[in-house]
């Protein structure tokens, strides 16, 4: 774990830095310094502060745009916008590097041409998860959305298609960064099986990549 990584987690330790985080977070795109704000409850000030000092930790990025939509004299200063930053931060103690060794095993399987392996063993780690989830099976589309947000992925409702959960986190990002139809072939696997442990009957996962969501998302059957 590096020093970076120490500071990161660090940022994370103040309970009001964490709540303005993972209001951000929890955002479709970009957060004002005042939307923030008036989440958590303070103010702009002080919400500024702490997002800044998670912008410095690498946890947020930030951009700079006019929220009139308007260009020219009286339309107001261009505001400063934060999003989740594409960094991953890992806390193994002592040091572990699980990622070299995820990546050197993605780069055998696909020299190998075993990816119908990796798919079968994806869907069984999805069934054994869902099998050992901690609800009512078979579940419904809360009790999915609430097996989902344990697992890392970040379920939301898609505005366009109510019907439709996007998953707004990938617990594979760097994996899929650098093997995208490997690691995005075997995450909907392991979501198909994960659906059937949990008995999630009417809910099918397909592929469907959109900006930087996870490549997968599940949609509920007409028929149900």
């Amino acid at each position: 774990m590096g020093e970076a990584d120490i500071d990161a987690v660090g940022a994370l330790a103040d309970p009001l830095r964490r709540r303005l985080y993972e209001y951000v977070v929890s955002r479709e795109g970009e957060t004002s310094r005042a939307e923030a704000a008036d989440a958590v409850g303070i103010r702009r000030t002080l919400a500024a502060f702490h997002l800044d000092k998670l912008v410095d930790a690498g946890l947020l990025t930030t951009s700079r745009r006019k929220l009139s939509g308007r260009e020219g004299p009286g339309s107001g200063r261009p505001a400063k916008l934060y999003r989740r930053a594409d960094r991953q931060v890992n806390v193994h103690l002592p040091p572990r590097d699980y990622e070299t060794a995820a990546h050197l095993l993605a780069e055998a399987v696909q020299h190998s041409g075993a990816e119908e392996s990796l798919h079968a063993a994806a869907r069984a780690e999805g069934r054994r998860r869902g099998g050992a989830a901690a609800v009512e099976r078979p579940v419904d589309a809360d009790g999915l959305c609430e097996v989902l947000t344990r697992l890392g992925y970040e379920p939301a409702a898609d505005e366009e298609e109510p019907e439709t959960l996007r998953l707004r986190n990938c617990p594979f990002h760097t994996l899929a960064r650098d093997f995208p139809p490997l690691a995005c072939g075997m995450n909907l696997e392991l979501l198909r099986g994960l659906l059937a442990g949990v008995q999630a009957e009417g809910f099918t996962a397909r592929m469907a990549p959109r900006g930087r969501h996870c490549c997968v998302t599940i949609s509920k059957n007409e028929n149900y």
